[in-house]
């Protein structure tokens, strides 16, 4: 329970669907605005057991000192892709979640939710709004449109179904935070938002590790190789489409090269079998160790950023600045109207092509390959100049401090 000390002091909750120890960048981001609301305030946060990512080996024993409380529910997890699943998992940690606000709501003056779609927001923006409790939704992707993307049939009726309740949602929500400009239009337009009430501010990578890192590297601690090494770096999941990026490395047939597929998810297995019908001995798979992402990314020449066709008009891949930060060329293939594809156009650290088409995806990487490594480290620095001031947790973490602060 949070406890009144200081009337000038505020009681905040944050409720998170992922939190440290799990290392992807959405626990990250509110473990960075628990931190930094609990220099001022009283902070509590609750979140699950962890989870994410599938098969991620989490270190039971290990101790973490924070300057908040962190309060883990027993909520039904699936971290495995299956849409019932998923569902019956944002339904059970929501339900957890206004368990906790009954019980607490008269010591709570602010909510931070940072949860899943949609029916967890949706449990816990009316239980707020019951409460008269002001709520700040940070919202990550938007569904039920993403939802319809990975679902064969029956996209009209679940649209209807669940397009009610985000929009109710959002209107009941005190105030909204996404990720991009398109998020943002879409939203405003189709759930019938105020303009003014959405703020766009892009997730953040913490900038600090990377730099630290190639301050290490630029005193010649690591070795380098001679071969070309692209690397894809991230969730392996049903949007990614590392198939199309393990068929297109193969058919591209590049002299002295390599591909690394880093990371875990639900496709993983998928995409060793296939690597192994293709006998391909120059595509490998490694673990990510926590905090080792600047490190495994730095053995990359070029880092791969593929989505499926839609899957990134509506938000910016997390891992986008955390490419840049470790300052590589960047080859993407997604939507070509999307934020992602602005930002590498934009910065100049790479290419995009159209989303699954593997022709496209073979001539960019034959083109990079015939790259000079000064071409290509001259992307790299222009990408992490971009990424400074645009993705750096300097910069965004306090604009999301200022949203919340408005409201308590």
């Amino acid at each position: 329970m949070i406890q009144q000390i200081n009337p000038k002091i505020k009681n905040i909750l944050i409720i998170s669907a992922v939190f440290p120890p799990e290392p992807i960048v959405s626990a990250l981001l509110s473990r960075d605005i628990a931190e930094e609301l609990a220099k001022n305030n009283n902070v509590v946060v609750i979140c699950p057991q962890p989870s994410r990512p599938e098969n991620f080996i989490f270190e039971n024993d290990k101790i973490y000192k924070n300057n908040y409380n962190v309060i883990r529910l027993n909520s039904y997890k699936c971290p495995s892709f299956n849409i019932i699943g998923r569902m019956r998992e944002s339904f059970s940690f929501g339900l957890h979640s206004i368990k906790y606000l009954k019980k607490n709501f008269k010591q709570i003056d602010c909510i931070y939710v940072n949860s899943w779609p949609l029916l967890s927001q949706y449990l816990i923006v009316k239980t707020a709004k019951k409460f008269n409790i002001p709520c700040v939704m940070h919202v990550q992707d938007i569904y039920p449109e993403s939802l319809l993307n990975k679902i064969p049939i029956g996209k009209s009726l679940v649209s209807k179904l669940l397009l009610p309740v985000d929009r109710y949602t959002l209107k009941n929500s005190s105030s909204i935070i996404v990720i991009s400009e398109n998020m943002k239009r879409i939203l405003v337009n189709t759930r019938k938002l105020f303009f003014e009430k959405v703020t766009v501010i892009p997730n953040w990578q913490n900038e600090e590790k990377f730099i630290s890192f190639n301050t290490l590297k630029n005193k010649d601690v690591f070795d380098l190789t001679d071969s070309l090494t692209f690397m894809y770096l991230g969730n392996n999941g049903p949007l990614a489409g590392v198939e199309t990026l393990i068929n297109s490395f193969f058919k591209a047939s590049i002299p002295n090269s390599k591909l690394i597929i880093a990371g875990s998810g639900s496709k993983k297995k998928v995409c060793i079998d296939l690597v192994n019908k293709l006998a391909a001995n120059n595509i490998e798979f490694i673990s990510v160790p926590e905090n080792m992402v600047p490190f495994v990314q730095d053995k990359a020449d070029v880092l791969l950023l593929p989505v499926k066709k839609n899957g990134a008009m509506s938000s910016i891949p997390s891992k986008l600045p955390a490419y840049m930060f470790s300052a590589k060329t960047i080859l993407g293939s997604l939507d070509l109207e999307s934020d992602t594809a602005k930002a590498i156009k934009d910065s100049g650290c790479g290419i995009v092509v159209e989303p699954e088409n593997e022709i496209e995806l073979i001539n960019a990487m034959i083109e990079v390959s015939k790259w000079s490594k000064s071409i290509r480290v001259e992307k790299g620095t222009a990408g992490f100049n971009y990424a400074i001031l645009n993705f750096s947790k300097e910069s965004n973490l306090n604009k999301v401090i200022s949203v919340i602060q408005e409201l308590v």
